[in-house]
């Protein structure tokens, strides 16, 4: 056999790979599969998608909704214009807890509400407008379905007279000054010094004073506040008293005390129990100083002097 040179060898297999690498990329563009694949059904829902039960639910929301809808519009027709619900005549405004207050005076403030629903009233606006009455302390205003207002009134308590000026008027615990109703009997003291030109806290804070000073003398000896007939609380670092009764509970002499501001109940206690000696002494006995401390200052009707005399 004839050998074949190095060179020739190795150009031999050279070719034989070259044919090799050509028949791998023929194989390669071959399609890999060549069983033809089964188209995928679509199935297409009916109704786009959603089914009977979707549509049944969004009628019946539709029906519901129109339903509300005409039963709200007709209902507030309803309570804003029908008859059964206006206020259209005074009695059907019932009052409670008026006894000077007079009914008249209350209609006035619901008049603008006449014809007009019961539920557009505002029953605030009117109860503040009742408090601004200086006889009511407070007012409670309801609705009464379907057309009718209940009042409720609680009206101020008056504790003493007020002078301002040549007028006398009445006064309440909060140093409101109160107009005197026509046929009232009222058995005051005279209070001075809270006129309407002193602010409102001002008034309140000298009628405060006079309570605690009724309250004190009526706990000393029972039914002294009865003998109190003037209070004068212009200066309220000093408040003075005319009354009666120091020398016993019948004794009608009128006499000025000066209490001070403080220690009421101590203060008449030693009045009442040292009145009787020191009216002997002095005479009749036109005033009495109680400011000072351990000294009371006795002035004597006569105005001849004064006589300070110890307290025990």
């Amino acid at each position: 056999m004839e050998r074949l040179k190095p060179m020739q060898r190795n150009a031999t297999a050279a070719a034989e790979a070259g044919d090799r690498y050509r028949s791998e990329l023929t194989a390669d563009d071959e399609p890999r599969y060549l069983r033809r694949q089964k188209p995928v059904e679509i199935r297409r829902k009916k109704l786009g998608g959603r089914g009977w039960t979707f549509y049944r639910r969004v009628l019946l929301f539709t029906v519901t909704g129109a339903v509300v809808t005409f039963g709200a519009y007709y209902g507030t027709r309803f309570v804003l214009y029908s008859p059964s619900m206006l206020l259209l005549k005074p009695e059907q405004i019932e009052l409670t807890g008026n006894h000077v207050v007079t009914r008249e005076a209350v209609l006035k403030q619901f008049v603008q509400d006449r014809n007009r629903s019961l539920l557009t009233i505002p029953l605030d606006a009117r109860r503040s407008q009742l408090e601004q009455i200086p006889w009511i302390e407070s007012a409670t205003v309801q609705r009464i379905l379907p057309n009718r207002i209940r009042i409720e009134l609680t009206e101020r308590t008056p504790v003493a007279f007020a002078r301002n000026g040549n007028e006398v008027t009445l006064v309440d615990p909060h140093g409101v000054i109160l107009d005197r109703p026509q046929d009232a009997d009222f058995q005051f003291p005279v209070v001075t010094g809270v006129s309407e030109d002193l602010p409102r806290e001002q008034r309140e804070k000298r009628m405060q004073l006079y309570q605690e000073f009724m309250k004190a003398i009526e706990l000393a000896r029972g039914g002294s506040s009865q003998n109190v007939s003037e209070v004068d609380l212009s200066v309220p670092k000093d408040l003075r008293v005319v009354m009666s009764g120091l020398a016993s509970p019948t004794d009608p002499q009128a006499v000025t005390v000066h209490f001070g501001a403080s220690d009421f109940s101590g203060k008449f206690k030693m009045l009442v129990d040292n009145f009787a000696q020191w009216q002997a002494h002095t005479g009749h006995v036109q005033s009495i100083d109680l400011q000072y401390a351990r000294q009371v200052v006795v002035n004597s009707d006569t105005s001849v002097g004064t006589v300070a005399a110890r307290a025990k």
